[in-house]
């Protein structure tokens, strides 16, 4: 059985792993986060305490270092999340973007730290239910990307439970989209096949290499978990692959202002977003 709670030398020295490996800011007052999170790392180990966990790390273990950053790795999403957003994208943002590619007849969107999936399956409906006519023979790509490998693998697989769809997800698209597969719900091919997932570090700049130049991006509530510099680097890379006209979409308590330059805000009813300036 795993005991014993976590150290302050063990905390400090997850703390600095996880800022290196992911630039994620683990602050005092979060050990109990830590906690919750290694327990069960450690017992899918092997491994009998938190501080015998840590000692191996202490030692390498790199296999084991990435499956405790990708413990520390907050995966939180639904469908349709905060709902506002969504309705600008279909009723606004979206119709400009499609009048301004119609002679390149190409749409390219990246949904960057997607977690479990949600969010890109979101966009991946909204297009089939709304511009499904509108976009038929363009080139239309949702990149989405996150830093954990069990992310990845388990948006390949579209699979849901019945809490997860009853997150945001109209009944009407339930039954239309998804297919009963024992006690979860399994998105369509059809819908799956709309996405590419890649493993990607928002922080490691060699990771932006592989973008494209991009109409629509999404990250949304996840630059809070960096520091100010890392956010701002962040924003600069990401301004340098947004197309001019493009937009860009941040959490609600998320902003460019005073963290890079280069961005005007955008309003679009309840919702604000930002183009490059």
């Amino acid at each position: 059985m795993t005991t014993a709670t976590i150290t302050a030398s063990d905390f400090e020295f997850i703390a600095d792993l996880v800022r290196r490996e992911a630039a994620i800011v683990l602050e005092p007052g979060k050990e109990y986060l830590a906690e919750n999170r290694l327990h069960p790392v450690a017992r899918k180990e092997g491994i009998e305490s938190i501080s015998a966990l840590v000692d191996r790390l202490r030692r390498g273990a790199p296999e084991l270092r990435e499956k405790v950053v990708d413990a520390l790795t907050t995966n939180e999403t639904s469908f349709f999340r905060d709902g506002h957003p969504w309705e600008a994208i279909r009723t606004d943002l979206l119709p400009q973007l499609i009048e301004r590619r119609k002679d390149t007849r190409m749409l390219t969107v990246w949904c960057a730290a997607s977690s479990s999936g949600q969010e890109p399956f979101t966009l991946a409906m909204l297009l089939r239910e709304h511009f499904a006519a509108a976009l038929d023979g363009w080139t239309v790509r949702i990149i989405s990307t996150d830093i954990s490998p069990t992310m990845i693998e388990r948006c390949k697989r579209g699979r849901y439970s019945q809490l997860e769809v009853n997150r945001g997800l109209p009944a009407m698209l339930l039954v239309k989209h998804f297919t009963r597969a024992g006690t979860e719900w399994e998105l369509n091919q059809d819908v799956r096949s709309m996405v590419e997932f890649r493993l990607m570090n928002l922080a490691d700049p060699e990771h932006y290499r592989r973008l494209p130049m991009l109409d629509l991006v999404l990250i949304r509530n996840v630059l809070i978990y960096f520091d100010l510099d890392t956010r701002r680097d962040i924003l600069g890379r990401t301004r340098d692959h947004l197309r001019g006209d493009g937009y860009l979409f941040l959490g609600s308590s998320e902003t460019t202002v005073n963290v890079a330059e280069g961005f005007e805000r955008v309003s679009s009813g309840r919702t604000i977003c930002y183009q490059r300036s």
